[in-house]
């Protein structure tokens, strides 16, 4: 096995589990279990016999190294794990074990209940992440910054109302989780080549009463090479994996020496540098863009696992094995990693407000353009406050003297007691943040 450097900075151990090897052959099992009882359900064996198959569909009947030892020859792990579950029976209970079944049903309902689990635990972790954000959002609805675009100043914001927009993007990032995982739980049970023809007239009721069994949901067609369901709950991961990374790049942006707005939690050694005694650097940022970038390639594999023809994929399906829960691990490290840094974010106000200060107050050349625009009209004002601007840039001036310089002495008279500040100059920042929160709580 590879060394992953990566998932020990901050690997998700509950989602490791649900994608261990332990797990995948305990679900291979549980669903040979599970189909037993389903064939007794349906009158295809007695209660009794479905029973004793499936008391067999035991952990410590398998011997792991035989099982892959021998699937290394036949490709697929199922038929050396029946042959190992049979060897457990009477030659009369065995005769019937995985019977009507084929390997990929009995690997994809294992794989649904892995996609089931995988998405509850991403919710989870979106909705503590969410929490940590909103936490920042209350306590900074009225932090005021500069607002950037293009990496420059614009116009005046909030840290509120910047983290407010994450926090509505983790919203829709969980409903897509929520309703991806809703069509990614569903049994397979269809046969060789989705027909169910082993099964003749008992396959419907076989189908019906394994997914009962397992708490899936029914599948009304075979989707052995339909796997739109996995993808879109992969993509679903990929997305809030990348909301967690536009997170990360913000906190490495405001971090910055010459910027300085927030840092990550400080402690002694923490981003610290082997030869650069001043160095802290941001740490989980870095964590959360390695496993978030993992989360989205592995997702985009998954779309060529959607080019799987005919009736059983010709190598596609092995995609899955490494993409899907290459995908899920990282995705679920993102948001655990992301969580505990909004939790710990050391946030510097006063350096906000400093920085708007910082081109010689030109971040204010919105407000003064619309101030003039009563007066003036919006394409002179604009004219009239770019070319203050530029005398600003030229001559070093606050923007505010520049302005005075450019226009006439009576409209100066006017404007300058009625020009705005950062704090005045914020829309509607406070209401947004309040109607980010209350959606998000609302929700949750």
């Amino acid at each position: 096995m590879a060394f992953d450097l990566l998932g020990k900075l901050g690997e998700d151990g509950v989602m490791g589990a649900v994608f261990s090897e332990e797990r995948a052959v305990a679900d291979w099992l549980a669903v040979e279990a599970a189909f037993a009882r389903a064939l007794a359900d349906a009158g295809v064996i007695d209660q009794a016999r479905g029973e004793r198959i499936a008391a067999a569909c035991r952990l410590d009947v398998i011997d792991r190294e035989r099982l892959w030892k021998e699937t290394r020859n036949v490709g697929y792990p199922i038929l050396p794990l029946v042959k190992q579950i049979v060897g457990a029976l009477s030659d009369d209970d065995a005769a019937w074990v995985h019977y009507g079944a084929t390997t990929q049903d009995i690997m994809d309902c294992a794989l649904a209940l892995q996609l089931r689990d995988a998405a509850d635990r991403l919710v989870v972790l979106a909705g503590q992440f969410g929490d940590a954000i909103a936490t920042l959002v209350e306590r900074h609805a009225d932090s005021v910054m500069p607002g950037r675009t293009h990496a420059q100043q614009a116009v005046p914001t909030t840290f509120g109302l910047k983290l407010a927009v994450y926090l509505d993007q983790l919203g829709r990032d969980r409903a897509r989780l929520e309703s991806a995982k809703t069509r990614a739980a569903v049994v397979s049970s269809y046969g060789a080549g989705g027909t169910s023809a082993a099964l003749g007239d008992n396959g419907p009721k076989v189908r019906t009463a394994l997914a009962a069994h397992l708490g899936l949901a029914d599948a009304n067609l075979p989707w052995h090479v339909a796997r739109d369901r996995v993808a879109e709950l992969t993509n679903a991961a990929a997305l809030v994996a990348g909301t967690c990374v536009r997170f990360a790049r913000e906190v490495v942006d405001l971090s910055r020496t010459e910027v300085g707005e927030v840092s990550e939690a400080t402690g002694k050694y923490r981003g610290a540098s082997s030869t650069m005694p001043q160095k802290s650097n941001p740490i989980s940022a870095e964590a959360i863009i390695g496993f978030g970038v993992v989360a989205q390639n592995s997702a985009n594999a998954m779309l060529r696992a959607l080019e799987a023809g005919h009736e059983r994929a010709a190598g596609e399906w092995q995609i899955e094995w490494r993409a899907v829960p290459d995908c899920l691990i990282a995705a679920a490290s993102a948001l655990d990693v992301a969580r505990e840094a909004a939790e710990h974010l050391l946030v510097f106000p006063d350096r906000m407000r400093a920085n708007l200060a910082r081109d010689g107050g030109r971040i204010m050349a919105e407000a003064y353009m619309i101030t003039l625009a009563d007066h003036l009209g919006r394409d002179v004002a604009h004219e009239s406050v770019y070319e203050a601007v530029l005398l600003s840039r030229a001559d070093d001036l606050p923007l505010s003297e520049a302005l005075r310089r450019s226009v006439s002495p009576e409209l100066w008279d006017r404007i300058a007691t009625v020009l705005p500040e950062p704090d005045t100059y914020l829309g509607n920042a406070t209401e947004l943040c309040a109607a980010a929160l209350s959606t998000w709580r609302t929700r949750a």
